[in-house]
């Protein structure tokens, strides 16, 4: 299937760049342009494109406003939206997270990069892998901290009691940055059966993916941020 790509930037000489490699990819497409928030998330929805290549500081709607927008809406459940940063401003990469965006990707990154987090992100996977995050989702939410103002939902938090015994350590695996494969070897049991239980877990808490996930495993206590 080709994946529909939706460009969001209010520069345009990036947006045309973002389209010449994005196109250049047999199995994506872009769908459209945006040059701010409001506008994103009206061409999500008419064009129902499948990734939001989302920037953060665009006029008027911004692009965490349209990410929130994007995530609450039911008729785009099925939008993943990847955030582009510069990751020099942290608090950016938490409230991305919180948001609902199903991860984060610095401007500067290599073509082939932002290719593969389109893809990830394509396939329901979170763009926390252990190479490029591992320990830094945790050291952002400690920054931020529960009186920000963007707590966790208390009902979301309750239904971490629904889970069972091994979706918790799956999900302590998934909030450490370890993918299906890693936590398999770890649990001995077979990646088909981490993936279960990681999408079981997800319905019960209502999360998107697995950045949701890891959110919520940090917001509820459930696991702690390291010091380090």
């Amino acid at each position: 299937m080709t994946i529909r790509v939706l460009l969001a930037d209010d520069q345009a000489l990036l947006r045309s760049a973002f389209r010449v490699l994005v196109d250049s990819e047999p199995d994506m497409e872009v769908v459209g342009e945006a040059a701010d928030g409001a506008e994103a998330v009206r061409l999500a929805r008419e064009q129902r494109a499948d990734i939001v290549l989302m920037d953060i500081r665009m006029p008027g709607t911004d692009g965490l406003a349209a990410t929130r927008l994007i995530s609450a809406d039911p008729e785009l459940d099925g939008v993943r939206v990847v955030i582009l940063t510069t990751f020099e401003v942290d608090d950016y990469v938490v409230q991305s997270l919180r948001a609902g965006a199903s991860g984060f990707l610095g401007k500067g990154s290599e073509p082939g990069e932002l290719l593969s987090a389109i893809r990830i992100a394509a396939e329901g996977e979170a763009l926390l892998s252990p190479a490029a995050t591992k320990g830094l989702i945790a050291r952002f939410l400690a920054q931020a901290g529960p009186s920000d103002g963007a707590d966790l939902d208390p009902a979301r938090a309750r239904r971490l009691d629904s889970l069972t015994v091994r979706e918790r350590e799956v999900l302590v695996q998934v909030a450490g940055g370890h993918s299906n494969d890693e936590i398999a070897e770890r649990l001995e049991v077979s990646p088909l059966t981490v993936k279960t239980h990681v999408n079981r877990a997800m319905a019960k808490l209502g999360a998107r993916d697995r950045a949701q996930l890891v959110v919520t495993a940090y917001e509820s206590g459930l696991v702690r941020p390291r010091a380090d």
